[in-house]
């Protein structure tokens, strides 16, 4: 395990990537963070200078979702998905796919939300094809966007009434 900002990486077994981050916000509004299209599109930017223009969820299992990221120079990426478990505000589980492809496959996303005291543990648990296509993921440094966005995420959460 190691630490990338505030946030924890594992590799618990050959085909996994386990993204950790303790949040000060209850559990219900990082699961609303994770969920709400007008949330989403501020904080799951990846490094700097990305935006999030086209963030669409239907948030219901066989809902599908589409992100297409957008960088300062107008270059796009974009991917998809299907939700294949949502509980709330507990777990979510979905498919992810790029529409241009920079690995085999596609991966399966587990997020959980843990609260203790107030705070909620995220922990994004991604698991790929095979090994190969798992340490080349790694080897992207793709945990540097993340842990940036978790850091935006962040900053959204103490701006945020603790009620709905």
């Amino acid at each position: 395990m190691r630490n990338v900002g505030h946030m924890t990486i594992d590799t618990p077994s050959d085909r996994e990537i386990v993204m950790t981050r303790v949040f000060d916000a209850p559990r219900e509004l990082v699961f609303d963070a994770f969920t709400k299209p007008e949330l989403v599109s501020r904080w799951l930017t990846g490094p700097d200078g990305w935006t999030m223009p086209v963030c669409e969820i239907d948030l219901r299992p066989g809902g599908r979702y589409r992100y297409v990221w957008r960088n300062a120079k107008g270059k796009e990426m974009s991917a998809s998905g299907v939700f294949r478990e949502i509980a709330p505000p507990e777990r979510i589980v979905a498919t992810e796919r790029f529409d241009d492809p920079w690995y085999e496959g596609e991966a399966l996303d587990t997020t959980t939300f843990v609260e203790s005291e107030g705070k909620t543990k995220v922990s994004l648990a991604v698991q790929y094809d095979s090994q190969e296509t798992r340490d080349m993921v790694l080897k992207t440094g793709m945990e540097t966007g993340v842990a940036a966005s978790y850091d935006r995420l962040a900053a959204i959460l103490a701006s945020l009434p603790a009620s709905k």
